[in-house]
């Protein structure tokens, strides 16, 4: 198992940390004597999380704050509130997400469910707390993709499946969509000099919630879905979460890196090999683009 260097006097922000990956990465992180932030949409269950991780690491600095990566208002909301507090930011795991609604759902901002929450509210979040993370002294911005993103593909033409909706599909487009989403943003690093670091992460075949609240959405899930859930290897939340907490603190990490299970859907955490659609820049720098116009969140081109 992978051992968190000591991560005192950090500030970590960890998106959908209630349950799944998100616990246990922020559990490694709080473990390690980060300051945890809870970044959860329903507060209740982030505070149960937060009792849970206090019994089992006492003393821990976890403090839980509401964010719906599926409404932009909340995004900035809680981007504000951080900033406000004026405390550096070290860490960003961009980890929550929804996956397979078998019927299209649409968010508050119009955008199909998948895609806003599982991009473009990481998008929004990532852009907004850009100068609190370069206030910091060598940040890190990890963004959760999925072995799926090889599934991909960028419809620029129809973005929000709004012709033809297709569950599994709409999941693979927004898995690399986020897969871009940590290059691009490497590429920018570079070119500005700044001392961010921005690397992608997969959690190979977890047994988390994800698999199984998406399907509930309405609908039901394919017999394909079910079928393969239960044959393929999976591995627990903890070793899930490993590649994203590696990627996040391991001294090995490069930029741009991308972090997965060793034996693909199971396995220690170590360097993944993304697939060839997730390095295209020029998709990357597209998307990239259309995403500050569909959220109105322009990242500046110098900090």
């Amino acid at each position: 198992m992978y051992q968190v260097p000591d991560q005192g006097g950090k500030l970590a922000v960890v998106t959908g940390a209630n349950s799944g990956t998100g616990k246990e990465a922020a559990k490694a992180l709080a473990g390690a004597g980060a300051t945890v932030i809870l970044a959860v949409r329903t507060p209740s269950k982030g505070e149960q999380a937060r009792k849970e991780m206090l019994a089992a690491q006492p003393g821990a600095d976890i403090q839980v704050r509401r964010i719906d990566l599926a409404d932009q208002s909340s995004v900035k909301e809680f981007a504000d509130s951080l900033i406000a507090d004026g405390r550096p930011l070290d860490l960003l795991l961009n980890n929550a997400g929804v996956m397979f609604p078998p019927v299209r759902h649409e968010t508050v901002d119009g955008f199909e469910l998948q895609m806003g929450s599982n991009y473009l509210g990481p998008f929004a979040l990532t852009a907004r707390l850009l100068p609190l993370l370069l206030s910091a002294p060598a940040p890190r911005v990890v963004t959760m993709s999925s072995g799926m993103a090889a599934r991909g593909a960028i419809n620029f033409d129809d973005l929000q499946w709004k012709r033809s909706y297709n569950p599994t599909r709409a999941y693979a487009q927004s898995k690399l969509a986020d897969l871009l989403l940590s290059q691009h943003l490497a590429k920018l690093a570079t070119e500005n000099g700044w001392p961010l670091l921005s690397l992608g992460a997969h959690p190979g075949n977890a047994a988390t919630n994800i698999a199984a609240s998406g399907p509930n959405l309405g609908g039901n899930s394919s017999l394909f879905f079910r079928i393969a859930w239960k044959i393929t290897p999976q591995h627990d939340a903890a070793a899930g979460a490993a590649p994203m907490v590696y990627a996040a603190t391991s001294p090995d990490a490069v930029q741009g890196g991308y972090y997965g299970p060793r034996w693909s859907l199971v396995g220690p955490p170590g360097p993944a090999r993304p697939n060839k659609k997730g390095l295209d820049r020029d998709v990357a720098a597209r998307l990239w683009s259309e995403s500050e116009r569909l959220t109105g969140v322009f990242a500046p081109a110098q900090l």
